[in-house]
């Protein structure tokens, strides 16, 4: 069995940080995904929004160098929960709870990618994730 989600979009809030009773950091946010294509001649375009769960030093991370509007990778996997609300109703939700993240616009938030680091071989298509 396999769990991944590559996402690669924009945070649509700024990460929200809380602690659980036991002192561990987790990070809420939301990022956008879109595609583009057209359609008799117009161009159509559809957004997909993401609930993201991070944890531990990753929460702190992404609390303290995300912000909204940024262009991220995220890595990870689909949860989904389910529980009761006040008024007795079942509530579910599906996120991604994210087991990596990478920046892909400089720290100035310019637009520009990062410079890659180490080797800068193209990396072969078929590597891709997406």
């Amino acid at each position: 069995m396999y769990n991944k989600v590559t996402l690669v979009g924009r945070l649509g809030t700024d990460p929200e940080i809380k602690y659980t009773q036991s002192g561990t950091p987790v990070a809420t946010f939301t990022l956008a995904t879109s595609e583009a294509w057209t359609k008799d001649g117009k161009k159509q375009e559809k957004t997909e929004w993401h609930r993201i769960v991070a944890w531990e030093r990753l929460a702190e991370v992404c609390g303290e160098y995300l912000t909204k509007g940024k262009l991220i990778l995220i890595e990870g996997k689909l949860q989904t929960r389910s529980w009761e609300d006040k008024e007795g109703n079942k509530r579910h939700v599906t996120e991604v709870v994210a087991q990596g993240m990478k920046m892909l616009e400089s720290a100035g938030g310019n637009n520009k990618p990062n410079k890659p680091s180490g080797d800068s071989s193209p990396i072969p298509e078929d590597d891709i994730p997406f």
